[in-house]
């Protein structure tokens, strides 16, 4: 498949999500506290002392750029290749049990399709991680949220067969797509509604339409109490959280990440997946100081 023309600035917004995304990710895994400690930090608006390591999120969301620069869409084997290998070199990046049976399956030879299947009695993960590094796909294709989903399907499916683990993908890209080409008129209303229409039948997409529900002026402790917050390290309970928050925030980056990661549960994956899509807005920046206190993303990148 022959590359877009302009394939070079579809690139550049990939990676404009995977600047956002990461710094995310790390800033979340910062706060990886004892609760009323990182409340009080979070409260006081203290930023992380030091340099601030990112985890397996980031990782994936290098190897679906990178995709994508190869291929100019998702290849799910080069995606697979990708994955496997860093995880090979880094296996202890935050990845979960279940990603560590996958992954070392493909790097042993096992084609992703059985790999991917291979996890809770065949029916495949319906957990976050999805979701977590999808937010590059929509910058990619945020001129067609159609391909959008579609990229997003493919690349959940190298290891998440189950349908709940691609919707929460869906829905990260496609939100991550709208951001792309929002503008200072755009509601949260209009953000739902787009993500609502690519995200299929699923219980990820009617957590998404609670949140739509809960108003930008309850809070963050309400929001948790309707949609979750991660903790259960699943689609459906992390990804409605995410959208509340990047539909509330969606034009400024640092409120953004002060009130995902102040909604506690998995901080550093929801940090993520908001950074990722927030970041895309025109309107958005992510500071130099926090880009500066993030781990290069170049230690991760294929050699």
């Amino acid at each position: 498949m022959t590359k877009p023309g302009d394939h070079l600035a579809r690139l550049g917004r990939a990676q404009r999500s995977l600047a956002g995304l990461s710094v995310g990710d790390a800033f979340g895994e910062r706060f990886f506290l004892r609760p009323d400690i990182a409340l009080h930090r979070i409260e006081a608006r203290e930023l992380p002392d030091g340099q601030w390591g990112y985890t397996d999120d980031t990782v994936m969301a290098i190897a679906i750029t990178e995709t994508l620069a190869e291929h100019g869409h998702i290849d799910g084997d080069t995606l697979a290749r990708r994955f496997a290998a860093k995880h090979q070199r880094e296996p202890m990046r935050g990845y979960g049990a279940k990603a560590h049976q996958i992954l070392s399956a493909i790097a042993a030879g096992s084609s992703w399709q059985h790999a991917s299947t291979s996890v809770y009695d065949g029916t495949g993960s319906m957990g976050n991680g999805g979701a977590m590094r999808a937010s590059p796909i929509g910058g990619y294709f945020s001129d067609d949220l159609q391909l959008t989903a579609d990229n997003a399907c493919k690349s959940a499916l190298v290891t998440h067969a189950h349908p709940e683990g691609q919707a929460g993908a869906i829905a990260v890209a496609v939100a991550a797509g709208f951001a792309a080409n929002a503008d200072a008129s755009t509601t949260p209303a209009r953000f739902f509604e787009a993500v609502l229409d690519y995200t299929p039948p699923s219980e990820t997409r009617d957590g998404i339409a609670r949140a739509s529900a809960v108003p930008s002026s309850d809070g963050v402790t309400a929001a948790v109490a309707a949609l979750g917050n991660g903790s259960r390290v699943i689609a459906p309970d992390t990804v409605p959280f995410t959208m509340w928050c990047a539909a509330r925030h969606l034009h400024d980056y640092e409120q953004a990440m002060w009130t995902t990661v102040s909604g506690l549960g998995d901080r550093d994956t929801t940090c993520a997946i908001v950074g990722g899509i927030v970041a895309l807005s025109p309107l958005a920046t992510v500071p130099a100081s926090w880009l500066a206190a993030r781990e290069s993303l170049d230690v991760m990148a294929e050699p």
